[in-house]
């Protein structure tokens, strides 16, 4: 998962996604960043030119809560190598040198281990345990909150996210990984561990199954799903990840949505499939450029919200986010998708409707849409006259 904010390089974001690269725009700020704790096998920052040593290491602190254990951390460029390149950088030897010194000060306490440094590149990897009784000066500060991923608007702590427990000092917290892509279909260390209430291996199971039906189905309707057309993906209301998961092609990608108001918060056994995804808030707008998406699906999405916002402001934001001819896969109850259907033909959208795969009896049915270029001379009023 890339991000960037929208600066002085203008819309790299935009430009990522053209590529079929998965991206966001987003900062390292005063916000957590909005990724489950534990979430990834190394973060990389590449002249990003955040600094690291301020703010009393608070962002190097982030870095370290969405970082699994035995996860790495790749910094390159300032301040790295600073001897050989402060003068091409037009900074003091002597701030560049802090700016350092202040960085391998905070990786001790974070308890990451410095692997190697060479030109200007420099790799420390995080303990697969943390060792709270050893001595250290000084001692880390560990974040009370009870739950680490919760981080939708809320502020960076000046705190260490704490391991999940184990019973040998030389156990990886959180559960050994499996290599990909053996680990997209594994048990994920989350279920197994009991944390995730309601969840079990079976309903794990039970979800694959299901998905693997679901996208059977849908490729019989849309035979474009696994072609190369549609490479950026977005589902919109992801849970455990089995959708994507389905899908699973070297053609595309999923970017995996978890909302906010979801019943269970299940984003961190998505990273732990080896898939990726972001919490997000459908009464707001994505943190994306338009017309960035080949294909949307939607499961559910309207029955949880019909309480929150208004379905037409969802489906705008669906609009917008959408490339024209790219298509939508609405999953939801037969009320829900006829009103769903009246609105997204008022935007010019082509629809079908097809009943569950199980037969015309099942209350939940799937709508299929696809997001036309509008074109002078038709039967619209933003016709030219």
């Amino acid at each position: 998962m890339s991000f960037a904010p929208r600066d002085s390089h203008e819309a790299q974001v935009q430009f990522a996604l053209e590529r079929g690269v998965p991206a966001v725009i987003g900062v390292l700020g005063t916000i957590k960043l909005p990724y489950p704790s534990r979430a990834f096998d190394m973060a990389h920052c590449s002249r990003c030119l955040i600094p690291w040593g301020a703010n009393d290491g608070m962002y190097m602190m982030e870095v370290d809560r969405v970082l699994r254990p035995g996860g790495y951390w790749v910094l390159s460029g300032p301040p790295i190598n600073w001897r050989n390149n402060y003068v091409a950088w037009q900074r003091p030897k002597e701030e560049l040198e802090e700016e350092q010194r202040k960085i391998e000060e905070m990786a001790k306490l974070l308890n990451w281990e410095k692997k190697h440094e060479k030109g200007e590149i420099a790799i420390w990897r995080k303990q697969t345990s943390f060792d709270y009784g050893r001595d250290r000066n000084p001692q880390p500060t560990l974040c009370e909150s009870t739950n680490a991923d919760d981080v939708w608007y809320k502020k960076m702590e000046l705190c260490i996210t704490p391991y999940p427990e184990t019973s040998d000092p030389n156990e990886d917290a959180g559960g050994a990984w499996k290599p990909f892509p053996e680990r997209l279909n594994a048990l994920p260390f989350r279920i197994s561990s009991g944390s995730i209430p309601g969840v079990s291996a079976e309903t794990y199971q039970e979800d694959n199954r299901s998905w693997k039906k679901h996208v059977n189905a849908y490729k019989r309707t849309n035979k474009l799903l696994d072609t190369g057309r549609y490479r950026n993906i977005m589902d919109m209301n992801a849970g455990l990840g089995s959708f994507a998961a389905a899908l699973d092609s070297p053609k595309l990608w999923v970017m995996n949505v978890m909302p906010t108001i979801a019943e269970k918060d299940t984003l961190g056994v998505i990273f732990e499939r080896g898939l990726i995804g972001i919490y997000h808030d459908w009464c707001e707008a994505f943190s994306t450029y338009p017309r960035t998406y080949d294909l949307i699906h939607a499961n559910g999405v309207f029955s949880l919200y019909k309480d929150k916002c208004d379905a037409e402001d969802i489906l705008l934001e669906m609009d917008r986010i959408l490339r024209p001819e790219g298509a939508v896969i609405f999953r939801d109850h037969m009320d829900v998708l006829v009103k769903v259907s009246k609105i997204v033909r008022g935007m010019r959208w082509n629809t079908k409707m097809v009943d569950h795969e199980d037969g015309p009896l099942v209350p939940e049915k799937v709508l299929f849409a696809v997001k036309r270029y509008w074109v002078a001379g038709e039967d619209n009023s933003t016709s030219s006259e």
